[in-house]
């Protein structure tokens, strides 16, 4: 057979699609899918339905959008279908009360966003992105009636948010019971293979496996990603409670956002947010139990990895450089003194087109008596941004701002605040 588009044997992808999932139903089902697929050459497809309501991404949002794009790297095919339809209901999951609707315009505006940033996970050759409203709009009463027709209010029930609701005797709206139903036919429409799915999707990817069933169609595979934890190691990384890692961050940023994660959590990591294969995770998980690593170099590791995911290698590097000048070899102090950029007419430092004015800077700092001496300073390779050597005579900055130093005591913090 030439110009295979799915090279791995069916086991290997298995081991790999295994990696960092909470629950997989079933295996058997899965490899019996894999195998067919491999001998036909023909992709899966992978379903991964997306609520329009919240589109600022973070790392967290990452772990199931990682692997999907692991079965893409397989040869699969990937369907993200935007609600935009069963945005506008809202997934009643989590929610104690019923949530109010949203406008139409509301619901496109948030799904072009998630579709631009989810493009900076997956690979754009191998994915689909589709509006649910394409089918669900054209559904007419009878089609409804029919719908619901195969699920019993009891089944709807069973699913704690209703339930409680029901217990308590709070409001559940009758439009809130077509959520799920909406979501699962989804996967008939499309003729999903597999649906990935956070643990608290769980309800709806089972509602998409029966439905397909009722339709005469092979049930799709379901296969369940865990919460990821923030920074702080406890909570699930939220924006809110400020434990998280954004998609968007600048890399020296992310990467000493991961170097502050608790040791516990690096092979959590590597199995959610990277690429890694379970082979590689495996072999660090043999040198953090042995102790014959620092699990510092390790963390490391990991930085690099995931800051190189969303920035390249080289930016990775650069940032890792970064670190090291300035929490790892020490060379800055502890009590560095910070120097706010002066913006003011008199001794302007920040240049109208946004750059820093080094000479100007340097002066200010009183780290040389003129400008010619700063510039002399400069051109003789005298003076470090960020602990690394700088002869230009403007320096972009930074939104966390930089170390500049002169020698080994003439050293300072500039921020622009």
């Amino acid at each position: 057979m030439t110009n295979k588009v799915i090279t791995k044997q069916p086991e290997e992808q298995l081991k790999i699609i295994k990696k960092g999932l909470f629950e997989l139903i079933n295996e058997e089902d899965l490899l019996s899918k894999l195998k067919r697929s491999y001998e036909e050459q023909k992709p899966l497809v992978v379903k991964l339905g997306l609520d329009p309501s919240a589109p600022d991404i973070h790392l967290g949002h990452t772990v199931v959008l990682r692997k999907i794009k692991q079965l893409q790297d397989l040869g699969h095919h990937a369907v993200i279908i935007i609600g935009d339809f069963t945005g506008r209901i809202g997934d009643p999951t989590g929610r104690s009360k019923v949530r109010n609707q949203m406008t139409k315009e509301e619901v496109l505006i948030n799904a072009r966003t998630y579709e631009d940033q989810i493009m900076k996970v997956l690979d754009p050759e191998k994915t689909e992105v589709r509006f649910n409203s394409e089918w669900l709009k054209k559904l007419d009463f009878e089609d409804v009636i029919m719908l619901a027709g195969k699920v019993t209010v009891a089944r709807i029930l069973e699913r704690d948010d209703f339930s409680n609701r029901y217990k308590n005797q709070q409001a559940i709206g009758l439009h809130e019971f077509f959520y799920p139903l909406m979501q699962a036919y989804d996967s008939v429409h499309i003729g999903a293979d597999i649906e990935l799915g956070g643990t608290d999707q769980t309800f709806n990817i089972l509602m998409g496996r029966a439905l397909q069933k009722d339709y005469g169609l092979e049930s799709q595979i379901a296969m369940f990603v865990p919460i990821l934890e923030g920074i702080d190691g406890v909570n699930k990384m939220s924006k809110s409670l400020g434990n998280y890692i954004g998609i968007d961050e600048e890399p020296d940023v992310i990467y000493r956002k991961v170097m502050t994660i608790p040791d516990n959590l690096i092979i959590r990591y590597f199995e959610l947010v990277t690429d890694i294969h379970p082979d590689e995770v495996e072999v660090y998980k043999r040198e953090l139990e042995s102790g014959e690593v620092n699990p510092r170099d390790i963390k490391m590791s990991l930085a690099c990895e995931i800051t190189s995911l969303y920035h390249g290698v080289d930016k990775a590097e650069a940032a890792e450089r970064h670190f090291q000048v300035m929490y790892q070899q020490r060379e800055v102090p502890d009590n560095i003194k910070e120097y706010v950029i002066n913006q003011s007419l008199e001794r302007p430092d920040l240049m109208d087109n946004g750059e820093i004015d080094l000479p100007m800077l340097i002066c200010n700092v009183d780290f040389a008596k003129s400008k010619s001496e700063a510039r002399r300073l400069l051109t003789q390779n005298a003076v470090k941004i960020d602990g690394e050597r700088f002869s230009e005579l403007t320096y972009s900055m930074q939104e966390e701002g930089f170390v500049i130093a002169v020698g080994k005591n003439k050293i300072v913090k500039v921020v622009n605040k």
